[in-house]
């Protein structure tokens, strides 16, 4: 599977054709799938263009998504960053009245497991966000509900390639024992050798403008559309049977 991750947490500031608004998210989520993008990852925005995870904000964007890529899964962000207080975000995701596919956790976050909670209790599928050079994956896998997830976000957070590759493969060690599908993606200078490695392995990932403004060879991403034909390029010719 390959999702695509239209904003991310970043700015107009960083990337001048970033997708912010619920017209601007559905124009770049039908471009996406277009262009071969199976899942779509979005954060909401507030007017001036900051993460939310307020019922409005997220209704507002899932639906215009939802109906610009009909029967395409759509998830949201729950990141501490949005709303710093644990417990605060777990009643935002109780007073959501348009429910995404799914939400991402990050489980090296205080309150993960609350955030997760509610997640749970709405019907909503949950993405286990597991950063590298975190305690995450422990926290995670020692946590009653891991069974129940959607899927698992490893997130490689070192930027520098190599170390990004090394980081990989001791995350996925630490996530062997882990019941659900894994979703590998790094970030940066790293995001098209870690999505190398997921298509290699077979595993499902991940590419968009949050995670990388640039091609492979080093050209400005005009969009996420640009990214994921890229990204299905690198996947149809990676190797089989790596490991």
């Amino acid at each position: 599977m390959l999702q695509v991750c239209l904003n991310g947490a970043r700015s107009r500031a960083e990337c001048s054709h970033l997708p912010v608004t619920a017209d601007e998210l559905a124009v770049a989520a039908r471009e996406a799938v277009s262009a071969g993008a199976e899942d779509v990852h979005l954060h909401p925005k507030d007017r001036d263009g900051q993460d939310t995870l307020e019922a409005t904000a997220v209704a507002a964007a899932v639906s215009a998504v939802r109906d610009a890529v009909p029967g395409i899964p759509v998830g949201v962000t729950t990141g501490a960053w949005a709303t710093a207080d644990p417990h605060a975000r777990a009643a935002q995701v109780r007073a959501w009245t348009v429910l995404p596919d799914h939400a991402s956790v990050n489980w090296h976050e205080d309150g993960a497991t609350d955030v997760a909670a509610a997640l749970l209790d709405r019907g909503i599928g949950i993405e286990a966000g597991i950063y590298s050079g975190t305690p995450a994956a422990r926290r995670f896998l020692d946590w009653p509900g891991s069974r129940q997830v959607l899927r698992i976000l490893a997130e490689i957070t070192e930027t520098t390639p190599q170390d990004a590759l090394d980081a990989a493969a001791g995350l996925l060690d630490e996530l062997t024992s882990a019941a659900a599908p894994i979703l590998l993606h790094g970030e940066d200078t790293a995001a098209w050798p870690i999505l190398r490695l997921a298509a290699s392995r077979r595993l499902d990932t991940r590419v968009g403008l949050e995670d990388v403004l640039y091609l492979p060879d080093g050209a400005t991403a005009l969009g996420n559309a640009a990214l994921i034909r890229a990204a299905r390029e690198i996947i149809q010719h990676a190797p089989q049977g790596t490991h």
